[in-house]
């Protein structure tokens, strides 16, 4: 018997060898499913606007998809103390650059006896960009944009309440970080 006995711990050893890597009976509970991760919102970045300019103006019909609101730069300040100065600072800029806009419009109707009707004809001739008469316009918020109404054939300022208020997490550190 001692004589086959070798073979029978070879045999056993490649069991356990074979049942390992083949991954074999494990004493261990199945792992659980790993819980669902959340995409995290991508963070929201101010960026600098006094003294700066854009050429930026998104169509107003896909600014609202996106979760933009037109915003009302005559609206009353609802925010007290330095909120109102930067509120005021914000309608003045929009206003502005609307005025800037609704001039050269002026001058293009009288040329063309219609005022643009799309946001690419309203891109093309009023902003303009990299041609001698381009416009640019003062620079909003990170949360509001400029866009273009084709109803009433005025820029407007949209605001994003989504980019806001995720900025807003962000800072006040209920991000969990």
């Amino acid at each position: 018997m001692a004589k086959h006995a070798w073979k029978v711990i070879v045999a056993a050893l490649a069991v356990v060898i074979g049942l390992l890597l083949l991954g074999g009976p494990s004493s261990e509970k199945p792992a659980e499913p790993p819980e669902p991760v959340q995409a995290e919102a991508p963070k929201i970045q101010p960026r600098k606007t006094v003294g700066k300019t854009t050429q930026t103006v998104l169509d107003l019909a896909d600014a609202i998809r996106q979760g933009g609101v037109r915003v009302d730069n005559a609206s009353e300040a609802e925010e007290g103390g330095l909120g109102a100065y930067a509120q005021a600072y914000r309608d003045s800029v929009a206003t502005i650059g609307g005025l800037a806009v609704e001039q050269k419009m002026k001058f293009h109707q009288a040329e063309h006896g219609t005022m643009p009707a799309t946001h690419k004809e309203f891109m093309a001739t009023i902003i303009a960009p990299g041609t001698p008469d381009e416009v640019s316009l003062p620079m909003l918020p990170y949360y509001q944009e400029y866009a273009f109404d084709p109803e009433s054939k005025k820029l407007v300022v949209v605001e994003f309440p989504a980019k806001k208020a995720e900025r807003e997490r962000q800072t006040s550190g209920s991000s969990g970080s």
